[in-house]
């Protein structure tokens, strides 16, 4: 039986108060002595959503890989872009990275901890994917750890049910609609059925244990440290987090245990990502901190097809004064009207921008979908495939660029902009991304916002656009 869907402040109320000791600064000591680079495989490019100052690689060969181990930077980015991509397609990127991360690890000499960052709503190739990085790094992981909570986007892990909050309520994220998505598509809320379910029942219950907020926030880092010592080998660890002091206790803990040679593989979303290194926390940033040109405008481009990005184009065009550009979906998926659909919307850009318009370019609402999950990965990239089209026919440079979606975000990047290795800069606000395009781009020192579908209040892009306007 399905869990049932609960007032947040009503659970929050049911929850232990928080741990009051503040584990960050012996987070920081035990990452200093163990030296190991934190290695973040992103199965899209909205991972590096907690970070600054960390770069993002769209390349994996083994001396890139080694120059990223050699330097001083706590951690790095590889974008996979795997959700977009067939299952047997992510297994053998997978398997590919994780080779590759070896060699680079013996070469210099620097050990690895290894993160498959995945969606927060359950969204993604589950077991296949870290099955195949294990597999390439040919290392023995004492235990995964699944950790989903996503604090600040309201995904929560109580009770091993995993949460979306909807407003005042928390809904088990298997009644919602990321749950009928048409390639990962699941039924479970209840984190060890989840797992049954991907698997197809290879990880059998026996091999799948749970860290409690109770061990977390009564325990605190040595009760996790406890339990991970004392794990089946090879298991599954569901680890609950409601908030960032949950996820500093079960990392402290998770230290601990690594020096004493423990060894774990991560499943995981961007909020472990900065506590595992001790990252505390920082400021937004500000228009005045991206150099921005003084003339032209700003370019949106919107592949995102989930609600919340809907309502946040509405209440942008609400909002803000910006030229509204529509893409027909039918079109582009149409041989004979696909290349004319292009230039239309390209030539529209163009004369834009050079009258200093910020510009959005967005795909019409319509849906296509069908049953057969392979298929509608295929539309969707045909689709994806002509923004970026569009991106290549504009020819005026935009004060800042802005890509919404995770395979938009990754196209743009990569097929469109030439993107190898980009700084991610910060955050303009929670949970949404600013990177610094390298050299070899088309537009070098662009500033680049990766703005993920799901993130953000129904104002959040509108309030974006207006703080990034020329004045």
């Amino acid at each position: 039986m399905e869990p049932a869907r609960i007032l947040f402040k009503d659970m929050l109320e049911r929850l232990p108060p928080e741990w009051l000791d503040d584990p960050l600064p012996e987070i920081r000591s035990l990452f200093q002595e163990a030296r190991k680079k934190i290695v973040i495989l992103d199965d899209d490019p909205t991972g590096n959503q907690t970070v600054f100052n960390i770069p993002v690689l769209t390349q994996w060969p083994v001396d890139a890989l080694r120059s990223e181990l050699d330097n001083d930077l706590p951690a790095f980015f590889i974008l996979t872009n795997s959700r977009s991509l067939p299952t047997p397609q992510a297994q053998t990127i997978g398997f590919e990275i994780g080779n590759n991360l070896a060699e680079a690890s013996r070469l210099s000499g620097r050990s690895i901890a290894v993160v498959s960052r995945g969606d927060s709503t359950l969204r993604g190739h589950f077991p296949e994917e870290v099955d195949s990085l294990v597999d390439g790094l040919k290392m023995d992981f004492d235990a995964w750890l699944l950790i989903p909570a996503l604090i600040g986007a309201g995904r929560y892990t109580i009770e091993n049910v995993h949460y979306a909050q909807e407003g005042e309520w928390l809904v088990p994220v298997g009644q919602t609609v990321y749950a009928q998505d048409g390639t990962f598509g699941y039924h479970a809320s209840d984190l060890r059925k989840w797992v049954a379910e991907k698997s197809k029942g290879r990880i059998s219950d026996e091999a799948i244990a749970t860290i409690s907020l109770n061990d977390i926030r009564l325990g605190g880092p040595e009760r996790v440290f406890e339990i991970l010592m004392n794990l089946r080998h090879g298991c599954v660890v569901i680890m609950n987090a409601a908030s960032r002091r949950d996820f500093e206790v079960l990392v402290k803990g998770i230290l601990l245990a690594e020096a004493q040679k423990r060894r774990y593989i991560y499943r995981t979303t961007a909020t472990f990502i900065p506590a595992r290194f001790g990252l505390g926390l920082y400021q937004l940033l500000q228009r005045e901190d991206l150099n921005l040109s003084d003339t032209g405008g700003g370019l949106l481009i919107i592949g995102s097809y989930v609600p919340k990005t809907t309502r946040q184009i509405e209440v942008l065009f609400e909002r803000e004064p910006v030229t509204r550009l529509e893409v027909s979906v039918s079109n582009l998926l149409n041989a004979n009207k696909r290349l004319a659909e292009i230039k239309k919307i390209a030539s529209q850009a163009d004369r834009s921008m050079q009258r200093n318009q910020d510009t959005v370019i967005f795909t019409s609402r319509e849906l296509v979908y069908t049953d057969d999950p392979e298929r509608n990965l295929v539309i969707g990239q045909h689709i994806s495939s002509g923004l970026i089209d569009i991106l290549e026919h504009i020819q005026v440079r935009p004060r800042y660029l802005l890509a919404k979606g995770g395979i938009t975000s990754h196209d743009v990047a990569t097929k469109a902009m030439g993107v190898k290795r980009a700084m991610v800069i910060g955050q303009i606000c929670q949970g949404v991304s600013i990177w610094r395009m390298g050299q070899e781009t088309r537009y070098p020192d662009l500033a680049y916002i990766v703005f993920p579908g799901n993130v953000g209040a129904a104002e959040t892009l509108a309030d974006v656009v207006r703080k990034l306007r020329n004045s």
